[in-house]
């Protein structure tokens, strides 16, 4: 059956066919579509975890108990499962595990744009990485049969490329159900010391049987062409690679750790000059190069094209583009968040933030934060920032990133006496990746009824005794109980609760009287986007308005009706 898919599509049909039986995952761009396909299957147990390191976990006890299982996060997100990770491959595993990070080369929505294969390296286990969608579904159904024999997780590397982009996937459909018995071991699953050192032993014997795959493994191929030019290269990379040098002979990695240190050198030996092309970090280039094996390597920032190629192997100079109109990333018309961080700015308050859609407030002409970390960085710096230095400042967090990684700060504020106020932006969604659900929202994953879990609840839980919930849409609540709060010598929560714009119907849109208007720019100071220029004075888009009225609130001249 052909089918026209997206990386993250092909790799949920292709765990689906494999018998997958369990899957969870924290959305995060570019993976979320992955756990979002899968879920659509009924025969699939699919979690939206509250943070990766959760869901990684959940992951490992459907495979103790002998269920295949998938793990799926952005990059940043294996940070979070990074403890449990490192022990995973010491234990092994039951059921087959994959664990699948999509990397985001250029930052197209992250904070960073780290290389997660080392994690490969790092925790001894074998990493793969598909150059486009056929592949992915390919790899992903073999990649549980490996696990289970090899007793090991197994990682899979995509890229915001591979992810997104779609092709025509030849699919067959079916799918097989896999079930093994769980075997009482503490030798093999409980990691004390004691057993940890066996476990190390067998897992650098493993290691070598993964070496002796890779070699022999079918989907590293040598592609024998002209003998001047030799290129070893990875996943996505493959395709600018093939594009830009049609004649050039091509080692193309698929199982990229333990690599297939034969074939290399065999390639190696067989053309005049090597360059190694990978995204992000050379990683493979840099083994190579231990080896004592003369090659070059192109690789650094920002994502792979054809002309950065033909830049480094050729000298030819990179077009230069088209020039069209920029489009700055901007907080949608009607945006709970907006009157917050309007409210902030003029308070000229440090403002310690978090990840999510509220981070555009970090731009001009709202210009109302100053920090941005990680996820749940905020409130940990604000407790700090604010106690050691007496300085009058705010965290903001997210509601879904709050239940990812807020409560411990909070925890930690109120058992350390922190001062200092945080504001709970309480959008009713996990609005950045796409409105998936989270603890707060009352639904789970498949779209179920759930247990609804109030912010207020657990803060008022966590010892907080000063909570105050607001409308985001009322300036003058908000920037008094702001105001308010900021003097306290105690630790406090501001919950700034109000639907996601897109989450609701549209009210009546507002305008702008003319002869009211006298063209002051106060209204553009909110960077809204259904706002503009008119001439000398300010026009109101009605299509794009959503009849919030926070610029009612601001006019000074009474002119927005």
């Amino acid at each position: 059956m052909r089918s026209f898919l997206s990386g993250n599509e092909s790799i949920a049909h292709g765990s689906y066919e494999a018998g997958v039986r369990y899957a969870s995952s924290y959305p995060g761009t570019p993976s979320t579509e992955i756990l979002e396909t899968l879920s659509r299957f009924p025969e699939v147990e699919t979690e939206w975890a509250v943070n990766e390191k959760v869901a990684l976990e959940c992951v490992i006890g459907a495979s103790l108990s002998g269920l295949r299982s998938l793990y799926a996060s952005k990059h940043v997100g294996l940070n979070v499962a990074a403890d449990p990770l490192m022990t995973l491959s010491y234990t092994g595993v039951n059921g087959g595990l994959l664990i699948v990070s999509a990397d985001d080369p250029s930052m197209h929505s992250s904070q960073n744009e780290q290389d997660n294969r080392w994690y490969a390296l790092s925790a001894k286990i074998p990493l793969f990485e598909p150059s486009d969608s056929q592949e992915a579904y390919e790899l992903t159904k073999l990649l549980f049969d490996l696990s289970e024999k090899f007793d090991t997780p197994t990682l899979l590397r995509t890229t915001t490329r591979l992810s997104h982009s779609k092709c025509v996937v030849n699919i067959e459909g079916k799918r097989t159900e896999f079930k093994r018995l769980y075997k009482k071991d503490p030798q093999k699953y409980a990691a004390i010391p004691a057993y940890a050192r066996k476990m190390k032993i067998r897992m650098m014997e493993r290691l070598d049987k993964l070496r002796e795959l890779s070699d022999n493994f079918s989907y590293n191929k040598i592609e024998l062409r002209s003998k001047k030019l030799g290129i070893v290269t990875s996943g996505v990379s493959y395709n600018y690679v093939r594009e830009a040098f049609k004649d050039a002979s091509v080692l193309k990695i698929t199982m990229s750790f333990p690599l297939p240190w034969k074939k290399i050198e065999q390639f190696c030996r067989s053309v005049d000059k090597v360059y190694v092309v990978e995204e992000v970090d050379p990683f493979i280039g840099e083994q190579i190069k231990a080896m004592g094996l003369n090659i070059q390597t192109i690789s650094g920032s920002f994502e792979m094209s054809v002309e950065k190629l033909k830049k480094e192997i050729l000298n030819e100079e990179i077009p230069k583009s088209i020039d069209v109109p920029v489009r700055p990333p901007v907080l949608c018309p009607g945006c709970p968040h907006r009157g917050v961080f309007y409210i902030l700015h003029k308070l000229k308050l440090t403002v310690l933030g978090d990840i999510g859609c509220y981070s555009l407030a970090v731009l001009p002409p709202l210009c109302s934060m100053d920090f941005i970390l990680c996820m749940g960085a905020g409130i940990n710096a604000l407790h700090t920032f604010s106690k050691l230095n007496n300085k009058k400042a705010v965290a903001v967090i997210g509601d879904s990133t709050f239940y990812h990684s807020g409560i411990t700060g909070v925890l930690n504020s109120v058992y350390n006496k922190g001062t200092g106020t945080i504001i709970i932006l309480d959008n009713m969604t996990t609005a950045m990746t796409g409105h998936q659900p989270h603890p707060g929202t009352g639904r789970n994953a498949k779209g179920g009824k759930t247990q609804k879990i109030p912010i207020e609840n657990i803060v008022e839980a966590c010892g907080v005794e000063h909570i105050r919930i607001v409308n985001p849409f009322d300036l003058e609540e908000l920037k008094e109980t702001i105001s308010e709060e900021i003097e306290r010598d105690e630790f406090s929560v501001i919950i700034a609760r109000a639907p996601c714009a897109l989450m609701v119907e549209k009210k009546e849109p507002l305008h702008i009287n003319p002869e009211k208007c006298t063209g002051c720019n106060v209204c553009l100071s909110l960077d809204c986007p259904a706002i503009q220029k008119n001439g000398d004075k300010a026009g109101i888009i009605s299509s794009l308005c959503n009849g919030c009225t926070l610029c009612k609130q601001i006019c000074p001249f009474g002119a927005i009706e």
